[in-house]
């Protein structure tokens, strides 16, 4: 489950530690290729974690809209709606869901624009299981932090 910490297995493969099982995060996986999407569900649903998938970019928003992710698994090029909008929709719409956006066409200013839209991480494909455990972990702790730090609604500058 994606918790407070890494541990390793017997085998030496990264595990999620920590956490509470009422508090499993819900991931979106949205990517066009089923294998890596088949992928990505096998390693996170090992880690106890809630996860959907979604094949595209409208799928994904439409996924958000009938329930907001903590942490979304982002492709960067899908056929239709390019990854870079839904990442800027995402963010838009549900700022406290974190991003991580995955390609397999990695350059320096897509991952420039990519962390200026929002994302928390960019990561180039392949991916394997301990990257992914080892980047929503840290997206997870990310939001967990940023949570605490926001001071509660009506209650800025407030004595």
């Amino acid at each position: 489950m994606i918790g407070t910490g890494l541990a390793r297995s017997k085998s030496g493969r990264a595990t999620l530690r920590g956490g509470d099982v009422k508090a499993k995060a819900k991931i979106l996986v949205v990517d066009d290729e089923e294998v890596v999407r088949r992928c990505f569900v096998r390693t996170l649903s090992d880690q106890q974690c809630n996860v959907e998938v979604a094949w595209n970019g409208p799928d994904a928003l439409l996924a958000m809209e009938q329930q907001p992710f903590d942490v979304v698994l982002l492709d960067q090029r899908m056929p239709g709606m390019d990854g870079m909008d839904v990442l800027e929709t995402i963010k838009q719409k549900w700022p406290e869901s974190e991003v991580i956006m995955i390609t397999g066409y990695p350059a320096v200013e897509s991952a420039k624009r990519a962390v200026t839209l929002g994302a928390y991480d960019y990561l180039a494909k392949p991916v394997g299981p301990d990257e992914v455990i080892n980047a929503a972990n840290g997206a997870m702790m990310h939001k967990r932090w940023a949570l605490r730090c926001e001071p509660p609604v009506g209650r800025a500058g407030a004595r």
